[in-house]
Order: structure tokens, then sequence, then C-alpha cells
């Protein structure tokens, strides 16, 4: 049956070119949408997890829930231990304490509320990749009364690198405390909200500042993003539950999620559509090419096939084109993604953000499978109907057809 069809195939080559080229082209597109949506949502991932939250986080219980307005009451005392415990873990790259506190900053006569954290520099340098230094320079271990400003903070009170701005926080007991900084620095990170009331300094700074020992987070940064579900379970076994709360990065933002269910429902609707016209342009083909042939099927029932077997054969027919389609489709997707992907595909900021990326073409194994199924059961279940109305049509008529 497979090599009689595939000797129909080759003899009836543009009808076979028509189908080939619908699947061919369908295929394509699948393959390059979804690895193109596979790209945009890692890259999204990953600049959610390197500007701000980490892979992980580990606070002290009620910390996500009131400690936005009391941080100083929500200190994590002696993290080092801590830190030491979650740094021996398999997959995690480092730990870096924070320090949280919001207050004023005054520039001369303007006074604005912001959020700040006082980091580890060094450490931070190595998570903060999709932090972008504007002016200046980032913070190094060695600074002691330095900051570096958001860029939309900046912009607002027209401060830039070697200004003098004085941050007013208040204390765990009340008091009000002050420091003096010089700002060494701007950043752009990913979120535009953030840049427009964050500020950075040292963590030993933020600790004088707030007149406290501990530390409000521990961050955690893994090899693999993959793991993050995997570490946090092995945490949330190992530490305390009513002294400890574990964060995983896409629990600490809204935004990632919300962002991913828009584009996956936009993408659906394009991949519905490509796949539509596959159907149709494969319909179409097979439609065809059955129709055009129905004196060789009458022939064929009249020297003893029976109407099964023609049903069997056109089935056949195409399930080869299918695969054959589908494999060469998944092929040239294939090249034409790594190509893509080496040259770059300029992309303008997403949803609250200002910072463009270079996007790629990834080559996903679920989008490959995906897009050769669609492929070949798309081209089977056209050629279905087809197939069924050309074995209907009584022998005698299907003769004529050769007249």
């Amino acid at each position: 049956m497979f090599k009689l069809a595939l000797r129909n195939l080759l003899g009836h080559k543009l009808r076979t070119g028509m189908t080939f080229g619908a699947v061919l082209f369908g295929v394509i597109s699948l393959v390059l949408s979804g690895g193109f949506i596979e790209d945009m949502f890692i890259q999204l991932r990953e600049a959610v997890i390197h500007s701000q939250f980490g892979h992980l986080q580990i606070n002290a219980q009620g910390f996500f829930e009131k400690g936005a307005r009391a941080p100083d009451r929500f200190m994590i005392n002696d993290a080092d231990p801590l830190r030491q415990q979650v740094a021996k873990l398999p997959g995690v790259a480092d730990v870096m304490a924070r320090v949280s506190f919001s207050g004023l900053l005054n520039a001369g006569r303007t006074d604005r509320s912001i959020i700040g954290e006082g980091i580890e520099p060094n450490r931070e340098s190595k998570l903060g990749t999709f932090i972008r230094i504007e002016s200046g320079r980032a913070l190094i271990d060695q600074d002691r009364y330095s900051i570096i400003v958001g860029k939309g903070l900046a912009d607002a009170f027209r401060i830039g690198v070697g200004d003098r701005v004085t941050v007013l926080v208040s204390t765990s007991g009340g008091a009000l405390n002050t420091l003096e900084f010089e700002v060494v620095g701007t950043f752009r990170s990913f979120s535009r909200d953030y840049d427009a009331r964050a500020v950075r300094i040292p963590l030993a700074a933020a600790q004088e500042l707030l007149n406290a020992n501990g530390v409000n987070t521990l961050v955690v940064s893994l090899t693999d993003t993959l793991d993050t579900v995997r570490i946090a379970e092995l945490l949330t076994a190992q530490l305390d539950p009513e002294k400890f709360e574990i964060k995983k990065w896409n629990e600490l933002t809204d935004f990632y999620d919300k962002t991913v269910t828009l584009y996956d429902r936009q993408f659906g609707v394009l991949r519905l559509i490509v796949l539509i016209m596959v159907l149709l342009g494969v319909a179409n083909s097979v439609n065809m090419s059955a129709f055009e042939r129905v004196g060789e099927f009458g022939t064929m029932m009249a020297l003893g096939n029976r109407r099964i077997d023609v049903f069997r054969l056109v089935i056949t027919e195409n399930i080869l084109i299918g695969m054959i389609g589908s494999s060469t489709g998944l092929l040239i997707g294939i090249v034409l993604a790594l190509v893509i992907s080496a040259i770059g595909i300029p992309m303008p900021p997403p949803p609250s953000s200002e910072v463009g990326y270079m996007a790629q073409i990834r080559v996903v194994p679920k989008e490959l499978m995906l897009a050769f199924a669609i492929g070949l059961v798309a081209t089977v279940s056209a050629s279905i109907f087809p197939a069924r109305r050309v074995t209907r049509i009584p022998v005698v008529d299907a003769l004529r057809q050769n007249v």
C-alpha cells in the first residue's frame, strides 16, 4: 500500500506539490512562532529574576504581608548560619543579603518618598545582569556612603553623578535618622515603576540608617531557573515555617503571570489561524486531487479492489505527504530559527518597561513535536472527507470519468 501510494504521489507531482507546500508552510510557521513565543517568555522571566527578585527570597515570617510598612520589625538576625546552610544546597549559585527601607530622599529643596535596598554590591552585580547603569558606575564593596538612584527618580530630582543627597528614615524605635550619600550612578531596571522610586545603598549603610544589625531578605540565586521549585521545596522542608517564609520569583510579582497570560492568548489565536490555513490549504489540494482521479479509483474498483482499499490508499498517500512535509518543515524551521537567532530581532520594550531587547527563535522540542503533529494530523484529517466521497461514487459513474 505504501509503495503504491508513493508511486501515485510521484505520478501527480502538481497536486502533491500543492499539498506538500501547504503542510510545509504551516509547520515552518508553527516552529518559528512557537520558538519566538518561548524566547519572549524566557527573556521576560530572566529579566524579572535578574533585575530585582532573584530566584527565591527567604524572609522572616510576616514580612510579605506587613513588612512593606515596617521592614525594620521583620529582621533575620544572625543571618550568616542560614546563608551558609542555603548555599550548600546543590544548584544554589549564591545567597545575598538585603535590607529594605522606605523614607524620604532630599536633594536640596526637594523631597520625595522612596523605596530603598541595602545590598552587597559585588554579589548583586552577578545577579543583576538585567540592571543597566545609565550613568556613573555601580556600587562596589568598598563603598560606604555611596548611592545609586533609579533613572526615573534621578530625572525627577534632576540629580546626577557627584551630587549629594540625604536619606531620611524612621528607625524601629520610632526615631528619625538621616545619612548623607554621594550619587555614584543611575540605573535602569526592567520595571519603569521601580526605577521611579528606587535607590540602592551598601548593606552596612542601610543597617546604620535603620539602627539594626539584621537583614530583611536572603536572596537566593540558582544556576538554573528550572530548579526553582525543587530548591524551594528543599528549603521549605529544612526551615522552620514559624520563623521563615520562602517565596519563588513568580510569587513576588504578578506582572510576569499577567503578561504571559496575555501573550499566550494572543499567540494562541495566531496558532489557531495558522492551523486553519493549513487545514484549508491541504483540504483544497486533497479535494481537487481526489476528484481529478475519480476515473482511476473507478478502474481500481472495477478490477476488484474494495471501496475500503481505495479509502486506505487516499489516506496513506496523505500520511506520506504529512510525514514528509512535516519533517521537511521541521528541518527548514530549525535552520531558519538558528539563522534568525544569530542575527537577532530588535524588540520594543515590554509593558511597564523602557528597555528593549534582542529576541531570538528558540528551538524547543515541545514546539517541534507540536508542529510535526499538527502538520501530520491536519493533512490526514483534511483527506478523510474527500476519500469518503470518492469511494461512494458508483463504479459505473466513476468509470465514465475516463471517457
